[in-house]
């Protein structure tokens, strides 16, 4: 008796599976359940062009270090330009 039951229990089992499986319930938790694997075309283009605003982004930190530089070189120069002795003169033969 027992085993009728559990045979009974598994083919009502098997339609009521295939229900909701087919139902909008079973497609959104097997949507779940596989994870979403494709980005939406607009989050590529997204992410494009964020790449590329981070490649000018460093261009640009990279050039103004570099004017940085060439602002304190030429602030020592000027610095140093008023303390400087005149050169030597050169002997007359």
């Amino acid at each position: 008796m027992a085993y009728l039951g559990i045979v009974l229990l598994i083919v009502l089992l098997i339609p009521i599976f295939a229900i909701l499986t087919d139902s909008p319930l079973g497609r959104a938790a097997a949507r779940r359940l596989e994870g979403n694997t494709s980005t939406p075309p607009a989050l590529d283009d997204l992410a494009k062009r964020v790449e590329l605003l981070e490649g000018e982004l460093e261009d640009v930190t990279r050039n103004l270090e570099a004017l940085q530089e060439e602002h304190q070189f030429f602030q020592r120069l000027l610095e140093e330009g008023g303390r400087r002795p005149p050169p030597p003169s050169i002997p007359e033969s």
